[in-house]
């Protein structure tokens, strides 16, 4: 397949590119014919995807096998792209998990690894590549909050809201800072995604209980991601059920807000439909 020529010459770093929203970004931005650069901790997936990549869009993909867990990871990244003299235009923050279980129940250790990986990697990584970006005056950063970060705090996964929160937060200004200089931020915000982010948190069978019309395919929100960064829009709800919904919970009173936090909570809790 012949790429279009959005991203001929340039290259797109994607985080967390071994599953997922990730990797279908990754396969979006390909498409468009970016180079690639992709990381995360699964070298073998990153492999696989790589020459998948090559073989159907023709586009450079540099493997970078790295654990953004650990608080080295971004500073390292970015100076070996640069020994290499690798300039990189886009940026997907897109690497996260989640902690499922109270706040009282967990390790501090794994809430700091939690809070490395989703915000301090993200600002971290945005910081180091940005001024290049600003100097060059073209940049795409994309940061993949959640509607999480949307709506009234809930039980369990204690800290994801507030976590994607900051980063919807931190993209806006970011979009506000950059305006004129070529560089266009988009906080991408999906709602339930097939993807293998519920295996990993232990969540697959309370999430299979959700009605279908709440889910989303990880395809259908990297094009929406790929497109809300491009036309420079400061956010993009993928799904028009969730646009609704985050409509509706900006009109509650916070303490209405509350209540339906608790609610979704006792839902997932018991993994019964609402």
């Amino acid at each position: 397949m012949t790429p279009d020529r959005e991203g001929l010459g340039r290259t797109a770093l994607v985080t967390g590119a071994s599953a997922g929203i990730g990797m279908e970004l990754a396969r979006v931005f390909a498409r468009h014919g970016f180079n690639l650069v992709i990381t995360s901790r699964r070298a073998e997936r990153l492999v696989a995807l790589a020459e998948e990549l090559k073989e159907k869009y023709g586009v450079g993909v540099r493997v970078m096998p790295a654990d953004l867990a650990r608080a080295e990871t971004p500073d390292n990244v970015v100076a070996a792209l640069e020994r290499d003299g690798v300039v990189i235009d886009v940026l997907v923050n897109n690497a996260g998990y989640g902690v499922p279980g109270h706040y009282r129940d967990t390790g501090w250790e794994v809430q700091r690894d939690f809070l490395q990986v989703l915000v301090t990697a993200p600002c971290e990584l945005t910081q180091r590549l940005l001024p290049g970006m600003t100097k060059r005056g073209y940049g795409r950063i994309l940061n993949v909050a959640s509607v999480a970060g949307l709506m009234p705090g809930s039980a369990s996964h204690t800290l994801y809201g507030g976590a994607k929160a900051m980063l919807i937060k931190f993209s806006q200004s970011l979009h506000s800072e950059q305006k004129g200089t070529g560089v266009h931020v988009t906080a991408l915000c999906p709602g339930f995604t097939y993807s293998e982010f519920h295996d990993v948190t232990g969540m697959r069978a309370q999430m299979e209980r959700m009605p279908k019309l709440m889910w989303l395919s990880a395809e259908r929100v990297a094009e929406a991601g790929y497109e809300a960064v491009m036309k420079n829009r400061p956010i993009s709800i993928p799904g028009a059920q969730y646009k609704l919904i985050t409509a509706l919970v900006r009109l509650l009173p916070l303490s209405a807000g509350h209540h339906l936090g608790e609610l979704r909570s006792r839902i997932l809790a018991r993994g019964k439909r609402p």
